[in-house]
């Protein structure tokens, strides 16, 4: 491309249609032309930026790897076709032709992977401090350069709302599923033993009733309603319990009995020994013994099934209920609601991911309600106690704690991982910005967080880190309080506590 056609072709971009003739003669002398082949990447994710980038021709995919997947995020295009697919949620025009700005403005780096989308693609580059003089000479740039950035921070935001939705919902399903797993299978096993447990009670029913004397039924009535009334043990020691349940069972053989396994187990399992069966069974006779042990058997069986269906049961209603209230179904968006409520539900929810970590609550008892969204929050404990867990890679404590402090409600989430670096510590809340791997995670959890926090309920959200212990600090208004809940301010030994009475910084793109 000759100095002649890159002339024309700076001049007819909307981005610098109002500069004048000197401005574009330097525009062109600092520009650096380049042409792509088709698939050719411009920038990676996780690079520096170094330059401002405008497309002259052709087209440009931007994709990010979050969480092992390529997703697109946009698509830039200089054929109308093209670009009018990619103005259905209001993209403005000019967001076709540039590229790149937004990590310069934040000394940052890309936060996703641009790369050609065509047979030829032209691009000029402008390095940063290009860029930066182009914003000091033509302010014309900037007058079409910030709505742009508005449309790209307001776009960033409402895809970060939605695969946070998803998210939430591929977190709730995975735990649900986990969490459900146990109950289901104890109630499918238990319907399908039931039936010919009960035969066997029946038929064992018979040849007891056939057997036995009257005074031998009165023993056996007698030791089932011992049985049946015997609280659980409140210790139980597996050694002894194993020795019991075998010597009850070659009791039970020797004794005639069919299922002499199902009666040491069962026997066993309430607490009782050998020694204390046979105190209890004295007075039914030899001829009779083995079947009144095969009754006992039966009967112990049966209530043991009906036992796993009695706790099974309220434990399914527990876990769906607490689904319920973490999605906040069926409920007015913003109402009254203890927040104890939403972390409990949310460690419920994230329990699959809890293995190995120790959970301490420190809730002040008789806390106040708050007003607000719920749901909105559920999010953010989420969020917060998602990256603790990520942080102490499978083993350490969790803390959550809960207090009243005047007219604020201060919720803390406390973790004995890693810690936060001390230089990204001011820059977490920022939107993109993360200190994972590239391709594991968005950098926009503990942005939106923040938003749902100072802007929905009128809240802050601070952090304080060290190596051993990071501590996420979250002040909300109680119920009918007008004020805003705001951090205290900074003193020496909470240097490194991210304020969050100060703005994150822009986006970068």
């Amino acid at each position: 491309m000759n100095t002649r056609e890159l002339r024309s072709a700076l001049r007819a971009l909307e981005v610098f249609a109002g500069i004048t003739e000197e401005q574009l003669d330097w525009l062109v002398s600092v520009s650096r032309p380049q042409v792509l082949a088709d698939g050719e990447v411009l920038f990676r994710d996780g690079e520096e930026a170094t330059s401002f980038h405008v497309l002259l021709s052709g087209g440009l995919v931007v994709t990010k790897v979050v969480d092992g997947r390529e997703e697109v995020l946009t698509r830039h295009s200089t054929e109308e076709e093209g670009a009018a697919a990619e103005d259905h949620d209001g993209k403005p025009p000019a967001a076709h032709r540039f590229t790149g700005e937004l990590p310069l403005l934040t000394d940052g780096a890309y936060v996703a992977t641009a790369a050609a989308s065509g047979p030829s693609t032209t691009v000029v580059a402008y390095p940063r401090a290009v860029f930066f003089e182009m914003l000091t000479r033509c302010h014309g740039v900037a007058a079409v350069l910030i709505p742009v950035l508005a449309w790209r921070i307001k776009s960033s935001e409402v895809q970060a709302r939605k695969r946070a939705t998803v998210e939430a919902l591929g977190t709730l399903a995975a735990g649900l599923a986990h969490e459900l797993n146990n109950p289901a299978a104890a109630v499918a096993r238990a319907a399908q033993e039931l039936a010919p447990a009960l035969e066997r009670l029946t038929r064992t029913a018979q040849e007891w009733g056939a057997a036995a004397t009257p005074a031998e039924r009165a023993v056996l009535d007698r030791l089932t309603g011992e049985l049946d009334a015997l609280p659980p043990p409140v210790t139980t020691d597996p050694l002894a319990q194993a020795d019991a349940e075998e010597e009850i069972a070659d009791w039970a053989e020797r004794a005639g009995a069919e299922r002499s396994g199902l009666l040491g187990s069962g026997v066993s399992d309430l607490g009782l020994d050998l020694g204390r069966l046979l105190e209890r069974t004295e007075g039914v006779g030899k001829e009779a013994l083995a079947r009144a042990l095969d009754h006992l058997a039966a009967l112990l069986e049966v209530r043991s099934l009906a036992a796993e269906l009695r706790a099974a049961g309220p434990r399914i209603s527990q876990l769906v209920s607490a689904t319920r209230d973490y999605a906040n179904l069926d409920r007015a968006p913003e109402q009254r609601f203890p927040v104890t409520e939403g972390l409990e539900n949310t460690l419920v929810v994230l329990r699959a991911k809890l293995d190995g970590i120790s959970i301490v609550r420190a809730y002040e008892p008789h806390l106040p309600e708050l007003t607000g969204y719920p749901s909105e929050l559920n999010q953010v404990w989420t969020n917060l106690v998602d990256n603790a867990v990520e942080a102490m890679e499978g083993a350490g404590v969790l803390t959550l704690s809960a207090r009243a402090e005047g007219v604020c409600m201060v919720v803390e989430i406390t973790d004995t991982g890693r810690g936060i670096p001390a230089e990204s510590l001011p820059r977490i809340f920022e939107p993109f910005y993360t200190t994972k791997d590239v391709g594991k995670g968005t950098g926009l959890g503990l942005h939106l967080s923040y938003r749902i926090v100072t802007q929905r309920h009128r809240g802050s959200l601070t952090a304080r880190s060290r190596p051993g212990e990071t501590r996420m600090v979250v002040r909300l208004p109680f119920a009918g309080s007008a004020e805003s809940c705001l951090p205290p301010a900074h003193t020496p030994d909470t240097a490194q506590e991210t304020a969050s009475s100060r703005a994150p910084g822009a986006l970068p793109s």
